[in-house]
């Protein structure tokens, strides 16, 4: 069943999937694709099964900054949709893959009347707003290195060992100058954690990696595990496209 590739609709008890099954369709996530922008209207609701969308917020001067990942063990669009409202954030696909996407308007009628489905929305919902705040605690205090080792840990767990991603993209999402990604790439990479060719990072020790990040993303697993409970364990590492 596709739609189970997400983990929050893995996570239904069978009578609430077999209740919004109907409604939900699968799409492809295109790169760079943008789902929702800043204060306009959602219209559907996405849970990724693959890929990867960034929560971005932009600055009158051009620039932009990452706040938050969702994967497949999230979901964007349904705390818009239940409370009518529009998003505060751009979404932009990071890496491409595939998703179940809802109409907002069913989502909201399914909400209503599923108890199980509203229940792992909410909590959602506050994993989000958790994952945020580290992000902003972790911007203000750490290192570009550190944070860099963070990134990759959670790349890694929602998209494997193989990333495309170029250093200007990921300068613009950690709010740092490309300079200094750069240093922290050729660090890496002389330490043996990652190689890099042409905007394709492939993470060579993940163990070694997770030991020099700052300790933001064990923080957001524990946020994860708190919220979800046994309901929802913490998300597995991603296998690699072939």
């Amino acid at each position: 069943m596709p739609h189970t590739n997400n983990r929050l609709l893995a996570a239904l008890d069978p009578s609430a999937m077999s209740a919004i099954r109907p409604d939900l369709k699968v799409i492809e996530l295109r790169q760079g694709e943008v789902l929702a922008d800043s204060h306009h209207r959602v219209q559907r609701v996405y849970f990724p099964h693959t890929g990867i969308l960034s929560a971005v917020v932009e600055l009158d001067n051009g620039q932009a900054i990452e706040t938050a990942m969702i994967g497949r063990d999230g979901e964007f669009g349904a705390a818009q949709a239940m409370d009518d409202k529009v998003s505060l954030n751009k979404i932009v696909v990071q890496v491409p893959g595939r998703a179940s996407v809802m109409d907002s308007d069913r989502l909201r009628q399914a909400a209503d009347s599923l108890p199980n489905l509203r229940g792992l929305l909410i909590k959602y919902e506050l994993f989000f707003v958790a994952q945020v705040q580290q992000t902003a605690a972790c911007n203000a205090v750490h290192d570009v290195h550190t944070r860099t080792c963070k990134w990759l840990l959670r790349m890694h767990q929602l998209a494997g060992d193989d990333l495309r991603v170029t250093q200007e993209f990921l300068a613009q999402m950690m709010g740092v100058r490309r300079t200094s990604i750069t240093e922290a790439a050729i660090a890496l990479q002389k330490a043996g954690l990652i190689s890099y060719v042409r905007g394709h990072v492939h993470i060579e020790d993940i163990g070694r990696v997770q030991n020099q990040a700052c300790e933001c993303h064990e923080a957001v697993e524990a946020h994860f595990k708190k919220i979800f409970g046994s309901s929802l364990s913490a998300t597995p590492p991603a296998r690699s496209a072939a």
